[in-house]
């Protein structure tokens, strides 16, 4: 694949803040992949403290199913280093963060009731400050942090929505120094908010360096098959030929090097370990259809009216279905990025 269409996304809902919704058939197995890094970095690495209370914050959480498994994963791993150390265990404190709009009820409603936290939700977005100054000992974050501040102004002013030469360059150029502004700014903000010593896992999906668009899938190939599902509904005059050319997403998948670079240029934060995991979903087109639908169907609801919505998703099945590709499951070359980052006394 083109090293410029890597991990370029190009929609945007357009109205406003969005949450930061999450692929579960994803999520499930890759942290159970990243199970055992953040068990053994958190055994390793994480200067704990001897305080009565220790505080973990998710930044991301949506409604919590793939949330509550990972923060008592944390606190289990937490709890085994007290225990460890013969220091007294404190009591856990975990932030539920995500924007405004997230659904909290059912987050809160769906608490597990064995848990060994308690717990607080912090409404906002996490490229600013939410939290008291040197206040989080473990930040964790995932399938989130791909979700952009907003459209690139590259990509605004674009009339086609099929970009090629040197404008296609110009808009990934656009969209991947924006990714870096949302990252730096996301650091930036938690270098306040979190001790010395604490630790940050992001788990960020992305691309991989090569893939065969012919005979391999990634999320974005994915995403670019809804896009021409669009484009094609505007041909037949199912939606407006204007809206549908300016319709964008603010997201940005990443390769592990494009990440490992960003990340580098912090002078608070220390990359401890990288680490490449294979999303490996067992979804079927029917599955990657109803994820797609999952994450996107309130957007485009706003955008072009809730009667074209199975219209759409209808017609992606079909471009699903002509290319063998999406058929097996291994053929999927999504990644999932896992960064241990360590908070240093600079």
């Amino acid at each position: 694949m083109d090293s410029k269409d890597k991990g370029l996304f190009s929609m945007h809902s357009g109205n406003g803040p969005l949450s930061y919704v999450k692929n579960s058939s994803y999520q499930g197995g890759v942290l159970e992949a990243a199970k055992a890094i953040i068990e053994e970095e958190i055994a390793t690495r994480l200067e704990i403290p001897n305080n009565s209370c220790l505080c973990v914050a998710e930044f991301g959480c949506s409604t919590g199913n793939n949330s509550f498994p990972a923060m008592q994963t944390i606190i289990e791993a937490i709890k085994y280093k007290y225990q460890s150390s013969n220091l007294k265990t404190p009591e856990f404190y975990v932030c539920f963060n995500d924007v405004v709009s997230n659904d909290f009820n059912t987050l809160f409603s769906s608490l597990p009731l064995d848990r060994s936290y308690e717990v607080a939700a912090v409404p906002g977005d996490f490229h600013g400050r939410l939290l008291p100054p040197s206040s989080v000992h473990f930040a964790y974050s995932s399938w989130a942090l791909q979700w952009l501040t907003e459209v690139p102004k590259a990509a605004e002013g674009l009339k086609s929505p099929a970009w090629s030469g040197r404008e296609r360059e110009e808009v990934y150029d656009a969209y991947l120094g924006q990714f870096e502004r949302d990252i730096e700014s996301f650091l930036k903000c938690r270098a306040v908010e979190m001790v010395d010593g604490g630790i940050m896992a992001l788990l960020i999906p992305g691309i991989p360096d090569l893939w065969d668009p012919q005979k391999e899938s990634t999320v974005v190939s994915r995403v670019e098959l809804l896009r021409s599902s669009l484009v094609d509904m505007a041909k037949m005059g199912r939606l407006s030929v204007a809206k549908s050319r300016i319709f964008n997403l603010p997201y940005y998948f990443p390769t592990a090097d494009e990440l490992r670079a960003i990340l580098q240029k912090s002078n608070i934060f220390s990359i401890e370990r990288m680490e490449i995991l294979k999303c490996g979903t067992f979804l079927n087109i029917d599955g990657h259809v109803a994820c797609l639908r999952a994450v996107h169907q309130n957007m485009l609801a706003h955008k072009f009216g809730a009667e074209t919505i199975d219209e759409t998703f209808d017609l992606l099945k079909k471009k699903f279905y002509a290319s063998p590709v999406y058929a097996d499951p291994s053929k999927d070359k999504t990644i999932m990025i896992v960064a241990i980052l360590k908070h240093n006394n600079v």
